[in-house]
Formats: structure tokens, sequence, C-alpha cells
């Protein structure tokens, strides 16, 4: 028997995404080209009530504790995907860069640009450690097929560009606040940390990086309740909109690019969406719609008529699952997991699709703060 070769995980942080990418090394067999597989070995949290969960689905877990040195010391773990709140990551990402392990970390992979800085500077240190971001959306069929449209170019030249993740999980103004609302644990980016890699990254792997940003943040619910009833204030931004300006890379002309990461997005409950418009070639996606990509084509003096193509299951990497059948979200995760332990396996092969690289999460960061100093000082900020 051919057995496929094994990455031994841990995994520090085991709430809602860390749930999720126990459950995609589950389905790893649903995978078809993917000739080396995920095993989790390791687990870690202050939240002991999550471990029940894990061990009772996952008879490969070895290692259960609330102190995430255990994982790093222990010989067996190859790699570690991190998900803690944002003022851990620059600490947690640095123990494990320093021990050896590979890690995908959560964005924004630091709580701001001076944590980005020194979690990149320590893997300078070991360059043997291989090191991503998590951004799953991309992997979406639409996505991997705008992806291919970007690399083609032939929008003739691009009027405009938009980037878009909203939801309306913080639309109940009775909901309890949690730590994305508290800037001591969040940082002062708000819902732009959290989402604003999900809308940079198909734009940055394009090269498409604003020249110029000007924000609107809004904090919208200004009060929430805490565990004992009483209101407490919001710190963090619950909406943001930036508007940049883009030099094309290839062509050298100049487009705006308009970003947006909403928390309070009536009516979207977790829609990522890329819409770009071209003088050629117009193309839009959203995951509202998840198996339709919408193109236009036009030549001067014809007409303009958005196409509809369902895409069906269309993935990076081949799966035993019907093409007819819908992607979800379960799927992307699944896909870029399967990326991250591919690159991971070679990396020396080119991966244009693979997940985001620590010096994208740099350029992330610059574009985050230029927002925050634009709407502080109500002025277009240059990068």
């Amino acid at each position: 028997m051919n057995r496929k070769k094994t990455i031994k995980f841990g995994i520090i942080g085991c709430g809602l995404m860390g749930r999720e990418f126990a459950v995609a090394t589950s389905r790893w067999s649903a995978l078809l080209d993917v000739d080396i597989k995920p095993e989790i070995v390791g687990i870690c949290d202050l939240n002991k009530n999550l471990f029940k969960w894990y061990t009772d689905n996952f008879e490969s877990i070895k290692i259960i504790t609330s102190d995430y040195h255990e994982l790093l010391s222990n010989n067996d773990i190859d790699a570690i995907y991190c998900a803690v709140p944002h003022n851990l990551h620059e600490q947690f990402y640095i123990d494990i860069i320093k021990a050896g392990k590979h890690l995908l970390g959560e964005k924004p992979f630091g709580i701001n640009k001076e944590a980005n800085q020194k979690i990149l500077k320590e893997m300078k240190k070991n360059p043997n450690v291989f090191v991503r971001c998590s951004s799953e959306f991309p992997y979406y069929p639409g996505a991997h097929q705008i992806h291919k449209l970007i690399n083609e170019n032939n929008w003739g030249k691009i009027i405009h560009v938009k980037s878009y993740f909203l939801h309306s999980s913080d639309i109940n103004y009775e909901k309890q606040i949690n730590w994305k609302r508290m800037i001591n644990m969040n940082g002062e980016y708000g819902c732009m940390g959290d989402l604003g890699m999900h809308t940079l990254h198909i734009p940055i792997r394009a090269g498409w990086i604003p020249k110029t940003v000007t924000s609107f943040l809004s904090n919208i619910v200004e009060e929430r309740p805490n565990s004992n009833g009483d209101m407490v204030a919001c710190e963090t931004w619950d909406n943001a909109t930036l508007q940049c300006s883009v030099i094309h890379p290839q062509d050298q002309y100049e487009f705006p690019m308009t970003l947006k990461t909403y928390r309070i997005a009536p009516g979207e409950t977790n829609t990522w969406s890329i819409e770009i418009l071209g003088t050629k070639l117009s193309a839009k996606y959203s995951t509202k719609y998840p198996k339709t990509l919408q193109t236009m084509k036009y030549k001067n003096g014809g007409k303009q008529e958005w196409r509809s193509e369902d895409l069906g299951y269309n993935s990076v990497y081949r799966t035993i699952t019907g093409g007819i059948f819908e992607f979800g979200f379960t799927d992307a995760i699944l896909q870029m997991w399967a990326s991250f332990i591919e690159e991971l396996n070679n990396k020396e092969k080119d991966y244009p699709y693979g997940c985001v690289k620590p010096d994208e999460t740099m350029i992330q960061h610059k574009i985050l703060t230029a927002a925050l100093d634009s709407y502080k000082s109500k002025q277009t900020i240059s990068l």
C-alpha cells in the first residue's frame, strides 16, 4: 500500500476555527492528488471544556494541555495551527517559530504593524521554518477563476475594483461583548484586523497595492452588555470603508479600489465578494451565490451583457465530489489546508495560488495602519 506522508499538527486555540481545521483533517480522503496528509496529535486552550469534543472525535490526539509550550517542546509535532486573539500573535508566533515548528497563523498576523515586523524578523532568523497566514475564501471556485482572469490581464483598462467582506454578526445590539470589541485584545484595527486579509488576499497577490488610502471607520454600537449584564464601552470599529488608488503593476495606469470590512451589514451572514470592472472585460463573484461567476466581455459598439456561469464544484485541488455539486465554507477550509501542506512539503515548487505569505501580511499592515492614520487626520495617506 502507498501510504501518504504525515505532517503531525498541534492546535493552539481550540475554538471555532480550530474545530474547522480538525474536521478538515477528517475529510482528507476527499482530496485525490495530495500525497501528504495532516494528523492532529496535540491541542492547547485555556478553556478545558473544549477538549472533550476533540478527544471524542480524534484518537490521534496524545497531548492535551493549557500551556502551549508543551506542544512546542514535543518532538512529535511538526507544525502548529494557531488561532488566538490578536494581542497574543506576536509572542505565540515568535515562540512557535523559535521552536522550529511550521506555522499557519491567523490574520492579521500581529496586533499592529510593529508586532508583525517582529514576527517577520524572527522568521528571517529561522529560514527553515515554513510560515503562512490563513485566508480561506479565495479558494472558492469563483475566486479561483477570477485569479486566473487577473493573471491573463485582459481587462482592457481597469475602471474600478471592489473587494468586500460583509457580515451581520454584531447587528444585535443585545449581543454580549467579546474580545473583538476590546482594543487591548483586538487592537486599533477593529473589524479591519480580523476581516481585512480576506479583502486583500487577491488584490495583494495581483500586485494591486494601494498608492493612497482614504478611510471611513464606524463605531455603530458603542456599548454592549458584559457577562454580568453591565453595559460597557465597545472600543473598536464595527465597519470600515477604504477608498484606495492603485497603479497597475504591468500597465502603469491608475485605478480606484474600494475595500469594505463590515461586522454590521444588514442581510449579510458571511459574504465575501470581489468585482473588477474593465473596459474590455468585467467579472464579479460573491459567496452569496457560490456557484455563479459573472463576466462581461465588451467590444466597442457592442452589447453590454453580463454572462452568468454555474461553476459547480471546480476546486483548486481535485476531490471526489462531483462537479455538479455546490462548494461551501468547509470545502474552502479543506482546500486552504491542502495548499499549506503541499507547499510545506515542496517549498521549491511555485504555488501562485498558495496561502497568504508573511510579506503579504506586512503589506496588509501598512494598508490598515494607513487607514487608521487617514481617519484620525481626515486626510488621504500615501503609502
